[in-house]
């Protein structure tokens, strides 16, 4: 493993674990060699930082490097410096090659001691973010902390699971804030980096300059707080930092994965804090969520596609299927439009089974017919043992035949094996039951809001 692969090697390690967590513990390591034992040595700023990327990153980077060098067998990280590896000898470089690189240092070395902030998001704004009532109060609370002025609520903690607009929302608010008030100090970084700066301060010895630094912003978001969670000092220097801006009547904005008292090893001190401003729930998206966000994403890309057609029923199609996470439906699209552009084909259903295939795959979800029934006797506030029992009074057989449709419409099961689950019936008492609710769907408009919205509790 040469130093010229394990710097070309770098592009490829970025693409796999994303640009945030490769600047923070990729790239400060420093190539340290390989020795006859196939043993590759990566130098790490402190032995925290080695042993951290050991056990996190360590069986992805063997994976990537054994790819482009079989002579590495192991990988092993010590603390030390290396010499940068682009940066040419003095002894052997032009003086005017070496002012370059002098210059260059000198330039580029406030950088490091600039805000530690990520980088935002430019789509990310209020405008492109489709409200509906699962994000509705989330989204008017960082609308409200957005507009500035006196704080209302300290902090705002957001939460919710993959992919249901947190950064979205964060970075919204740190864009509008920035536009009404350019000299508004707003940091906005992940919780990781937060631990990260920490460690680095605690490294050069420069906790004074961290805690200023930290304490001196009007505006601070942290990402993914459930992050800190068991990193006892980290979380000490982040109650203190918490306590000071908040005692200054600055603006904290959270978010997690999920709500406070629900993040395992956080400190009881810091939950208290979390809890004292508002809390906000982002649920899933239902249907008519998801379809809004796939009308606006069309928008978009018809600006970029002029000439593609879409046809009637994908998006809805695409609402229905992927159900769980806003981010893989948004590349669902993004790849439908990429690929019919390539191949010069209207986006249908054909389209969207070639090229979505392994999507639709992994989103589809495994509804049983035991969940089916438990909703159904909720819906109808019936007991599950009277509607899967032998009783013919209306008050049970409709919602049983409600069940019945609903098992045959959403699982891959047999008649047989539904009249099974519904206590041993001959199945052409299911055959019955699924047409009679077809039936009363083209005419009765109450049974017919009922099933569709059993259907989409059960698909969401």
């Amino acid at each position: 493993m040469t130093r010229d692969k394990w710097i070309a090697l770098q592009e490829q390690i970025r693409a796999t674990i994303g640009q945030n967590n490769y600047k923070t513990w990729i790239e400060p390591l420093l190539y340290g060699g390989v020795d006859s034992e196939g043993e590759f040595t990566l130098l790490a700023p402190t032995n925290f930082f080695g042993s951290y990327v050991e056990s996190n990153y360590g069986d992805m980077l063997l994976a990537q490097i054994s790819l482009v060098s079989a002579e590495v067998r192991r990988l092993a990280f010590t603390v030390g410096r290396a010499e940068h590896p682009e940066a040419p000898r003095a002894e052997t470089a032009p003086v005017a090659e070496q002012a370059v690189v002098a210059d260059t240092v000198v330039k580029e070395a406030p950088a490091k001691d600039a805000l530690p902030g990520a980088p935002l998001d430019a789509r990310f704004s209020f405008d492109t973010f489709v409200v509906g009532k699962p994000n509705e109060l989330a989204h008017a609370a960082a609308k409200r902390v957005a507009e500035g002025g006196p704080v209302t609520f300290n902090p705002l903690f957001l939460y919710g699971g993959v992919g249901l607009g947190k950064t979205h929302l964060m970075h919204a608010i740190a864009h509008e804030l920035k536009t009404r008030n350019p000299h508004l100090t707003v940091l906005y970084l992940s919780a990781e980096q937060f631990m990260y700066r920490f460690v680095q301060a605690l490294r050069e010895r420069k906790m004074m300059d961290f805690k200023e630094l930290f304490r001196s912003v009007d505006v601070l978001m942290v990402d993914d707080v459930q992050f800190i969670a068991g990193k006892d000092s980290t979380q000490e220097e982040f109650f203190h930092t918490f306590n000071a801006l908040v005692d200054q009547n600055k603006q904290i904005i959270i978010s997690a994965d999920r709500a406070p008292d629900e993040i395992k090893d956080l400190e009881t001190r810091i939950r208290s804090r979390l809890q004292s401003g508002l809390v906000v729930d982002l649920h899933p998206t239902d249907y008519e969520l998801r379809l809004g966000i796939l009308q606006s994403k069309v928008e978009v890309y018809k600006g970029m596609h002029a000439n593609l057609t879409i046809q009637d029923g994908v998006l809805e199609f695409l609402a229905h299927r992927i159900s769980t996470n806003v981010r893989v439906l948004e590349g669902a699209l993004t790849r439908l439009f990429a690929f019919a552009s390539l191949v010069g084909k209207p986006i249908d259903m054909d389209l969207v089974q070639d090229s979505l295939a392994d999507v639709l795959r992994a989103s589809e979800r495994k509804i049983s017919i035991e969940e089916i029934q438990r909703r159904v006797a909720e819906h109808y506030h019936i007991r599950l043992s009277d509607m899967i029992g032998p009783k013919r009074v209306r008050n049970f057989a409709r919602p049983r035949q409600v069940a019945m449709y609903l098992c045959k419409q959403l699982t891959s099961r047999s008649l047989p094996e539904i009249d099974r689950r519904f206590g041993g019936r001959d199945h052409t008492t299911v055959m019955h039951g699924v047409k009679r609710i077809e039936e009363l769907r083209m005419k009765d408009g109450q049974i017919d809001e009922d099933v569709e919205m059993l259907r989409r509790a059960l698909e969401a």
